[in-house]
């Protein structure tokens, strides 16, 4: 096992909580403990979006998204001999995904864990002109128990969640839902590492349904009307076997990620030049980031009201989306000191486009 200076038991509480858009009141719950003695106040809007607010002295209302949900599956159908068929909750590569082993989350409270299987013929099996990629309408669950018994304990709309721990990979950490667990963990430690009060007031939200197009983040801004945002949240990092160099994006170990574009946010290039600053003069890697599909909260957050300077801090991870998500430890605390810094200054910027 590797060693760090973070607090990676927290991460792997956060990271192994289950959460799909919609049902992320678990990770809520866990995290409302460790927001509380961070901020003044804390609460839950209609939406489920986790807010709290830690007073300013007169400086500019500070707006920070990092998503509780994970993308996952609803129970849609229970088959004839038993079998569960699935719906999206974000987005996925199918090919990642037969054989993995998911928890199916009954609304009882009761949990199955099954492997996740394609229908049909064995690969071995099928002829190479009868062979396509899979779908998630040819997804499959398998829980061991008859149609009736499997009927008696599940239905429609119960959650299911990818499964995999925590683990460390030499240097690096992967999990099943850094995306966005990591950027809650970031937002977490920023606020534990700040020194006193800040000029700035700070409204963190644990935002939810993050994954199906950032409806939470979209509410709380509409509510909060922040004069700044940033949202935190991972970006595929494109450095690893076979992925052309000029699509990478981002690369583990070198810093945390400043975005300049996604498909969702052109960044606030005052606001980049403050961060950049910030991070030069603080000697805090980082590398500047455009995204060419996905977005992040910081969308949301930039056109709520009449709209808000906003940006992304990035923790570069490989393999998103899939249950062996994983990221460097150096760039999360990268991306916590920068966050921290930004917070404790974001009363000197002057983010204004004119």
């Amino acid at each position: 096992m590797a060693t760090t200076d973070l607090n990676i038991d927290l991460l792997r509480q956060i990271c192994e909580l289950p959460g799909i858009p919609g049902r992320e009141e678990a990770v809520r719950d866990f995290v409302r403990e460790q927001l509380t003695p961070l901020v003044d106040e804390v609460s839950v809007d209609e939406l489920g979006n986790l807010i709290g607010v830690r007073h300013g002295q007169g400086g500019p209302r500070v707006m920070l998204a990092a998503h509780l949900d994970e993308i996952g599956f609803m129970v849609k159908h229970i088959d004839d001999k038993g079998f569960l068929r699935l719906q999206a909750t974000g987005g996925f590569d199918v090919s990642r995904l037969p054989a993995q082993r998911v928890i199916v989350h009954a609304s009882s409270g009761e949990q199955f864990r099954g492997p996740l299987n394609v229908a049909g013929k064995p690969l071995h099996m099928t002829p190479l002109n009868e062979q396509k990629p899979p779908t998630v309408d040819d997804l499959f669950v398998d829980i061991g128990l008859s149609a009736d018994e499997a009927r008696e304990h599940v239905e429609s709309g119960d959650m299911v969640t990818l499964y995999r721990e925590l683990e460390w990979s030499g240097h690096n950490v992967m999990a099943k839902s850094l995306d966005d667990r990591v950027g809650i963990f970031v937002m977490l430690e920023a606020l534990r590492a700040l020194d006193g009060p800040t000029q700035a007031e700070i409204i963190a939200v644990a935002t939810v349904q993050e994954e199906v197009g950032t409806r939470g983040a979209g509410v709380a801004a509409f509510a909060y009307e922040p004069d700044v945002a940033l949202a935190l949240d991972i970006s595929p990092a494109g450095d690893y076997a076979g992925a052309p160099e000029e699509t990478a994006g981002l690369w583990l170990g070198k810093g945390v990620g400043i975005k300049a574009m996604d498909m969702s946010t052109i960044s606030s290039y005052p606001l980049n030049l403050h961060l950049k600053q910030l991070a030069r003069d603080n000697g805090i890697p980082f590398q500047m980031e455009i995204l060419v599909r996905g977005g992040t909260d910081a969308g949301a957050m930039q056109r709520a009201r009449s709209g808000a300077p906003a940006s992304t801090l990035s923790i570069p991870v490989r393999y998103a989306h899939t249950v062996n998500e994983t990221c460097s430890p150096a760039d999360v605390r990268a991306t916590i000191d920068l966050l921290a810094l930004f917070l404790e200054h974001a009363h000197e910027g002057d983010f204004r486009e004119t």
